[in-house]
């Protein structure tokens, strides 16, 4: 006689795969939505805010509207708003490109890259506490399978890149 087998073991596997998606999602949803609160809370932030800001640190020169929207795959009109405000609060800088009247970029100031470094350094403790759940031997193996599936994803879809 044969073990009894799981109800997941006798579906089909695209509604095993279904499942793993919803579970997917609903963990990235958790995670995003706590880390939203504790922008607000801790920082008076937003996360739309901090990746402009990310996006922003890692290009010390800094970078035109149109790369930052491309970078964070958003619109013109939401990071222009985010930009006005950093201006405003004094942690960007909006500079000409030379040869090109119609196109600015922007960059964090230094009063802006300290903001920033300190919402990061939060940011990596939250994160380590969100994903606590997840043991160090499991974090190898998981983060390779979630890197096969991106991979996937774009071989599929060539406009994910």
């Amino acid at each position: 006689m044969t073990a009894p087998q799981t109800a997941q073991q006798s579906e089909p596997l695209s509604k095993t795969r279904l499942r793993l998606w919803l579970k997917l999602l609903k963990a990235s949803a958790g995670v995003e939505a706590e880390l939203r609160r504790r922008l607000r809370t801790e920082f008076n932030s937003t996360l739309p805010r901090f990746d402009v800001m990310a996006a922003l640190a890692r290009a010390p020169d800094g970078l035109r509207m149109s790369e930052i929207s491309e970078r964070l795959r958003v619109s013109n009109g939401n990071v222009t708003g985010i930009i006005e405000r950093l201006v405003d609060e004094g942690l960007a800088l909006r500079l000409a490109v030379p040869g090109d009247r119609r196109a600015t970029r922007a960059r964090l100031t230094a009063e802006g890259q300290q903001v920033f470094k300190a919402q990061a350094a939060a940011h990596e403790i939250w994160i380590d506490e969100l994903l606590g759940g997840i043991s160090s031997e499991d974090l190898g193996p998981l983060s390779t399978r979630l890197d096969q599936l991106l991979s996937h994803l774009e071989q599929d879809t060539p406009d994910a890149q």
